[in-house]
C-alpha cells in the first residue's frame, strides 16, 4: 500500500513538473479567458462559476500597482516570470506536488483597477485554490492601504 502511495505520490510530482505554460498574455487589452473548466477565476470572466471580481488600487496608481506587484511576489512558492508596465505573470506552485498556476495581472490605469486572472494548468478542479489567491491578494491590498485620517 505505501509502495501504490509513493508511486502516485512520484507520478504526479514528474507530471506537476512537467505542465507547460499555455497560451498566456494580453491579446486586444484583455487577458486570455477560462476554459470551461471550473479551475480558473478571471475579472473578465462573464459566469459566475469563473467570475472574480477586479483589484482596485487605492489612491496613486503607480504605487499601488507596484505594492500589488510586491504582494505577488511574497506569496509562497511564488516567482513572477514576466513583466512589463502594465502586465505581470507569476507562477504559483502547491506545497505538497508542485503543481503550476498561472497568476495574471493587467493594469488599467484609467480605472485604476488591475484585471486578474488565476488559472491552474493541470487538472479539472483547484477546490478553490486560484479563488482563494485571489482573495488572499485582495485582503493585502485592502489591509497595506492606509486609512485616511479624519480630523474635526
Amino acid at each position: 500500500m505505501r509502495a501504490r502511495i509513493a508511486l502516485c505520490a512520484s507520478l504526479l510530482s514528474v507530471a506537476a513538473c512537467a505542465g507547460t505554460a499555455p497560451r498566456l498574455g494580453v491579446s486586444d487589452g484583455r487577458l486570455a479567458p477560462c476554459p470551461s473548466s471550473p479551475n480558473c477565476v478571471s475579472s473578465r470572466a462573464a459566469d459566475a462559476r469563473h467570475r472574480i471580481e477586479p483589484l482596485e488600487l487605492a489612491g496613486d496608481v503607480d504605487a499601488g500597482w507596484l505594492a500589488l506587484q510586491e504582494r505577488v511576489a511574497a506569496l509562497p512558492r511564488t516567482r513572477i516570470v514576466e513583466q512589463s508596465p502594465l502586465y505581470v505573470r507569476a507562477e504559483c506552485r502547491s506545497a505538497l506536488f508542485g503543481f503550476v498556476d498561472d497568476l495574471e495581472l493587467l493594469l488599467e490605469p484609467e480605472s485604476g483597477r488591475a484585471q486578474v486572472r488565476s488559472a491552474s494548468r493541470t487538472g479539472y478542479g483547484d477546490m478553490g485554490v486560484n479563488r482563494r489567491r485571489v482573495e488572499d491578494l485582495r485582503r493585502t491590498l485592502n489591509v497595506a492601504q492606509p486609512s485616511p485620517i479624519r480630523r474635526p
